[in-house]
């Protein structure tokens, strides 16, 4: 079953907010989270200041961190890109330029 969604000006919050908030609410810090992820701190840092994008890799790590899964992590990190990339006219004015194959 699908949803139909409302077109939105609002862009759907970026991962790293999110996990900005889980880690607050854990009272971890980047550093410990860092750790338990096996991860850089500075990776770590570049994620939850939304200056990273949520990569399949960390998005497996993240939903076994947290216990919600892969797919969560996939899904707002794709909603936020393809805002992001549907919002952008120098993106839309190349896309504009493509030739269909058929």
């Amino acid at each position: 079953m699908s949803v139909a969604r409302r077109a939105t000006n609002r862009a759907p919050g970026h991962p790293g907010s999110v996990i900005r908030l889980e880690l607050e609410e854990l009272g971890l810090s980047v550093t410990e989270a860092a750790a338990r992820l096996h991860v850089s701190r500075r990776t770590m840092s570049e994620l939850v200041n939304e200056r990273r994008a949520v990569s399949p890799e960390m998005a497996l790590k993240l939903g076994r961190f947290f216990g919600n899964g892969t797919e969560l992590w996939m899904t707002m990190q794709l909603a936020h890109d393809r805002w992001r990339v549907e919002h952008d006219a120098r993106a839309l004015a190349e896309a504009d330029r493509v030739e269909p194959a058929a």
